[in-house]
């Protein structure tokens, strides 16, 4: 395939119409395989400012100039502009070019072409760009073809990485297919040159410092996501010249296989997210008992789940309603999948977008296992959370809970209770993870959090208490929360609260005189306990 648009000041140079006129390169010969862009004739002594670069200049010159400091600068300015080379017709204003003229071209570098017989320019012009526009014909029939032969691939059942081994042979450079933010999703190379992943990763250590945006060297193009904002750019197609130089084409092939990509992500996203919902919908229906345990297995070992033995610890997140993404949960789905690969055990993830939860069973092989594998199984939720980039500054965490481990029977109402234990947790203090059968109180103040009654009482327990912090300082409640979560002991409420003993005491007292009553009492401790965990269901 042709890979380079266009020609060459060397290949004008060979064309009939320039080679009547009898060329003689007499500067800059070693620069004659810069490209043509365009032909141009022209005879007015600031021509360069008429001129955007790339150009083959025709010139009897008329406009050259007659002192040495003329011609000099006549040239310079062709240079500094970034023609492709100047060509000057003998006969009409030289009979031999000066050597002034011949200075500065050697100087600057610029290719300078004598024409001993004259030619007709427009003859020259046609003829240049007849053979660019054929170049650039020729580029773009490549890179349709393979785009024509990718289609064919991915209609035979081919995936992006064979999309990418097509594209890498057609350049002779490694490709790669990253994500925004510069992670590898796939590489590719030809079979003959160096690993892809190896150059991938020096390349990852090149720019550690710099970002992740990719060399300039290189050929990036953007694959669309669909969306507006970050979400418009899904990943980058990067190709890098490795193995070898690259040319427009591979650009345009490229630009055109970004399309493709576009397509097969988005319809492996959508799959993720479809099959993550479908476990999700299999999990809820566990819960909720409309699928029975003995059916159970069958169709979890359909959906991929092989636990290793009986046990099943059901765990629920639950994410709030500021992190909850707006309709696409392919990112996060596969996020949180990659990240709970990572820990050792069989693990059956769903979603529920609806509900904003996030069911998943995890296969343990004994009791024994539960804190430790919980304590892996919350660390990778989050950690996917923020992968998939959902955290937001000042918005509560995620509310990951852990069931009780038990066989098929139990699994759907220890999926039930964890799934209603988690939207109770909402508000608690943070956690790496809640153990659902400490929340029990939680939920059945989180089950009456719209009865009026419930309010009620909070206001009658300590409505005093909260009208004193509205108005007045220091701020009593905290007291009274450290107070009751250190079971009364006094000096290791002072120790928390940076208090010394008799300042504790005095708000203490303060207290004891607001609510009207005895915090020695245990009646009144549980009492308040209680109003206390409820008021943050009735916020």
């Amino acid at each position: 395939m042709e890979t380079q648009a266009g020609i060459t000041v060397r290949r004008a140079l060979e064309l009939p119409a320039l080679r009547r006129g009898l060329p003689e390169v007499v500067a800059s010969e070693e620069h004659l395989d810069r490209p043509v862009r365009w032909v141009h004739a022209g005879e007015v002594p600031d021509i360069a400012s008429l001129l955007k670069g790339g150009e083959l200049l025709l010139t009897t010159g008329l406009g050259l100039g007659t002192r040495p400091a003329e011609q000099r600068g006549f040239v310079r300015r062709l240079a500094d502009r970034g023609i492709a080379a100047l060509v000057v017709e003998l006969g009409g204003r030289f009979t031999e070019l000066p050597a002034p003229l011949l200075d500065a071209a050697r100087s600057c570098g610029l290719p300078l072409v004598q024409l001993h017989r004259q030619v007709p320019f427009v003859t020259v012009t046609e003829e240049i760009h007849t053979e660019i526009v054929n170049g650039h014909y020729a580029m773009l029939r490549s890179a349709e073809e393979v785009h024509r032969r990718c289609t064919d691939l991915l209609l035979r059942g081919g995936g992006a990485p064979d999309v990418l081994r097509l594209l890498a042979d057609f350049a002779g450079n490694p490709v790669f297919l990253e994500t925004p933010d510069g992670q590898l999703l796939y590489a590719a190379g030809r079979s003959d040159a160096a690993d892809p992943v190896q150059v991938w990763d020096g390349l990852r250590r090149q720019r550690s410092g710099r970002g992740s945006e990719p060399p300039a060297t290189g050929v990036t193009v953007d694959i669309p996501g669909g969306g507006p904002g970050p979400g418009s750019v899904r990943a980058r197609l990067v190709i890098l010249p490795v193995d070898g130089t690259l040319a427009p084409v591979h650009r345009i092939a490229a630009e055109r296989t970004a399309g493709l990509l576009a397509v097969v992500l988005m319809q492996a996203r959508q799959e993720e997210e479809l099959a993550a919902r479908g476990r999700g919908d299999f999990l809820t229906d566990l819960a909720e008992g409309r699928t029975a345990p003995e059916d159970a297995p069958a169709q979890a070992r359909v959906l991929g789940f092989r636990p290793v033995g009986e046990l099943l610890l059901p765990v629920v997140m639950r994410l709030p309603a500021e992190l909850i993404p707006p309709g696409d949960w392919a990112v996060l789905v596969r996020a949180v999948q990659e990240e709970t690969t990572t820990i050792g055990l069989p693990v059956l993830l769903g979603v529920r977008p609806v509900e904003g939860r996030v069911p998943l069973l995890v296969g343990l092989r004994s009791e024994s296992e539960r804190s430790a594998a919980a304590d892996r199984v919350a660390a990778a939720l989050r950690a996917g959370v923020e992968r998939a980039g959902l955290e937001r500054a000042g918005a509560p965490p995620p509310a990951v809970v852990v069931g009780v481990a038990g066989d098929w029977t139990s699994a759907g109402p220890g999926l039930r209770h964890a799934a209603e234990a988690a939207a109770a947790a909402q508000g608690l203090p943070q956690r790496p993870w809640h153990d659902a059968r400490r929340l029990d109180i939680d939920l059945l103040l989180w089950r009456l959090r719209e009865h009026p009654d419930l309010a009620a009482f909070v206001d009658r327990a300590i409505g005093p208490l909260l009208a004193h912090d509205r108005s007045a300082r220091p701020l009593l409640l905290p007291t009274l929360e450290a107070y009751l979560a250190h079971a009364g002991r006094k000096a290791e409420t002072a120790r928390e609260l940076h208090l010394n003993r008799q300042t504790l005491y005095d708000r203490l007292a303060r207290i004891s005189q607001l609510l009207a009553t005895d915090l020695d009492d245990p009646q009144v401790v549980l009492t308040l306990n209680l109003a206390l965990q409820a008021r943050r269901h009735t916020l």
